[in-house]
């Protein structure tokens, strides 16, 4: 049951428009964009320090804003509510969404990927398991985030929202302009954000190959628990 739910959700997570464009094509266009064109200063070759920043982005993309609008017109149009009067455990609904998630996001590290390999992309080997373990654990605490946002609002605030965060984050929440590269004061306050959190550790351990420090992963799983508790409580069936 959860490898057939898990299934349905990921194809027609991939067979949506907005989604594909959301999830593949803004994220493609970003890694050709960033590291053909001179618009941000960094280090050569560029692209070594774009496709982290890309990847970060498509986590975001898939688990946080794909998965809160779904969630959203899932309840509008009482998806959830037939679903959950089904023989399927509400258990196995969460499950087959997250995995649906990871098997999204891995469709999306791969293509990526082979762009960047196709740009001149070379990554550190050492630092590939570290990357796994952030991108799984990034997927995870962006999932809880999504399944807050769309669980409690109606579905057109849901879109709306979950669309400027996106962009605010993409912006200012430390993927373009990692904390780093901001003044002091507002690197740590990047920092501490899901998204500045895995874009700092993906790059660290993509371009150096060193381990991370523990915040990265403290700030995700952080974020994870918090709004996996606060989704219990708000998260509505319709």
């Amino acid at each position: 049951m959860l490898r057939v739910h898990a299934k349905t959700e990921a194809t027609l997570t991939l067979r949506n428009g907005e989604q594909l464009l959301l999830t593949l094509l803004i994220p493609v266009a970003l890694l050709i964009g960033l590291t053909v064109l001179d618009v941000i200063d960094m280090a050569e070759p560029r692209v070594d320090s774009v496709a982290p920043r890309i990847f970060a982005l498509a986590v975001m993309s898939s688990a946080f804003t794909g998965q809160a609008i779904a969630l959203g017109f899932d309840r509008r149009y009482g998806v959830l509510k037939r679903l959950a009067a089904t023989a399927l455990p509400r258990w196995l609904l969460v499950s087959g969404r997250v995995v649906a998630a990871l098997i999204v996001v891995a469709i999306q590290l791969l293509v990526l990927g082979a762009v960047a390999l196709a740009l001149g992309w070379s990554p550190s080997l050492g630092g590939l398991l570290w990357a796994l373990v952030l991108v799984l654990l990034g997927t995870l605490s962006f999932g809880a985030l999504g399944v807050l946002l769309g669980g409690a609002l109606k579905a057109e605030v849901v879109l709306a929202l979950a669309n400027v965060i996106w962009f605010v984050l993409l912006l200012a929440g430390g993927i373009l302009l990692m904390p780093g590269a901001l003044p002091t004061g507002l690197d740590v306050l990047v920092a501490a954000l899901p998204s500045g959190a895995l874009t700092e550790g993906l790059h660290t351990v993509l371009t150096t190959g060193d381990a991370p420090s523990f915040a990265p992963f403290l700030v995700l799983a952080g974020w994870g628990v918090l709004a996996g508790l606060l989704a219990i409580r708000t998260t509505k069936l319709s």
